[in-house]
């Protein structure tokens, strides 16, 4: 197999730590323990054996993460070491060389790297701006779905614009998909993180042949936990299952029990409070920031995530403009060509505010040096 490097990941176990500021974090500022346990959750674990759990998440977990979707149960869920892990196990499971995968675009590039190591091709349709939102162009999704196709993977809300898709248009992807019997893969881990109204609407439940893929690292803010789920038909699960006796057996088992307390009503409720708390106050210092450049950028609001792509009107390569930001003044962004998406960056939000505001005044330091050395 011919390994496809995962350029961002790279970057950002490279660098992240070795910067002053780092903006290429996707999830939101994480909790300490001491924040978010009460004094007898804390005792709970003082008697959990540090063993082997629930090869496939325990019944507790299953249960209480089954209650996030319409209709389903504890069968339909099969506990991962994060959602990458979950990424992992769908496209293994799915893909055998010769087979077509389509891919939504920008997206998190695991899904298309894995698929094309195991033998696929991957074809890509994107969302595109139009009147400022995120759309997809759907003459170009329709154009590369047809008999051979595995799955459609989509990402929603997305990353990295903040985009969210609207009940109707994940609809006119399951028909679509359904008219030639694939596979819809759809990776939800920001669903909860939305900046204002109701959680965004799930891919489960309503097309047979739908995966979702979740966890804790974005909206919960858990992101040492390395909980991540999927959701699935119960003989899709069981499959599954097999494949994931072969990577990581089994989730922590303190992990297993953080996460049931953090999926309880009342917490859960807290949690997604504090984070929704946190992107307004954050994205209000970016939005500022951005009106004071906008000679120079062009972005759409996200409406979920701690994340935003930007569009620059530099002359110079994103890849360029994310490296001498770094060299010249210790701040790492996203490049967009890591999406496929040349002269865009991804800026994340998610931390303490006060740091975010030295980190872009960073940049527009970096951007004036630029201006005035006629660059």
């Amino acid at each position: 197999m011919q390994l496809i490097p995962f350029e961002m990941e790279r970057m950002q176990s490279t660098w992240e730590n070795q910067v002053e500021y780092n903006l290429s974090e996707s999830g939101v500022l994480p909790f300490q323990l001491k924040e978010f346990l009460e004094a007898d959750e804390l005792a709970q674990l003082w008697s959990i054996p540090i063993s082997y759990g629930y090869t496939n998440g325990s019944e507790e977990l299953r249960t209480l993460i089954a209650q996030q979707y319409d209709q389903a149960q504890a069968e339909n869920i099969l506990v991962t070491n994060g959602s990458s892990e979950a990424n992992f196990l769908i496209t293994w499971a799915l893909v055998e060389p010769g087979d077509e995968v389509v891919f939504m675009l920008p997206n998190y590039m695991q899904i298309w790297g894995v698929a094309q190591m195991f033998g696929a091709q991957v074809k890509s349709f994107y969302l595109t701006e139009v009147k400022k939102r995120w759309q997809i162009d759907w003459e170009q999704l329709e154009s590369v779905v047809n008999s051979r196709t595995k799955f459609i993977a989509i990402c929603n809300p997305n990353n990295p614009t903040g985009a969210q898709l609207q009940p109707a248009e994940i609809k006119r992807i399951q028909e679509l998909a359904a008219r030639d019997g694939c596979w819809v893969i759809a990776d939800e881990v920001y669903r909860g993180a939305e900046f204002d109204g109701p959680k965004t609407t799930s891919c489960w439940g309503n097309y047979d042949k739908t995966m979702v893929v979740s966890g804790l690292s974005k909206a919960f803010s858990l992101q040492g936990l390395r909980i991540g789920w999927i959701v699935a038909p119960p003989a899709m699960i069981q499959n599954l299952w097999a494949y994931h006796d072969y990577t990581t057996i089994s989730p922590n088992v303190l992990s297993d029990k953080l996460a049931c307390l953090a999926l309880q009503p009342e917490k859960q409720a807290k949690i997604l409070d504090r984070t929704r708390k946190i992107l307004h106050q954050n994205y209000a210092l970016v939005d500022n920031w951005l009106q004071k450049h906008s000679d120079i950028f062009d972005w759409i609001p996200p409406v979920a995530g701690a994340i935003t792509l930007i569009k620059n009107r530099l002359n110079i390569t994103s890849q360029e403009f994310s490296d001498k930001l770094r060299m010249k003044k210790s701040v790492l962004l996203v490049p967009g060509i890591q999406f496929q998406m040349e002269n865009y960056f991804r800026v994340g939000f998610g931390g303490e505010p006060a740091p975010l505001k030295s980190a872009l005044d960073r940049v527009s330091e970096f951007i004036a040096a630029r201006k005035e050395h006629g660059a």
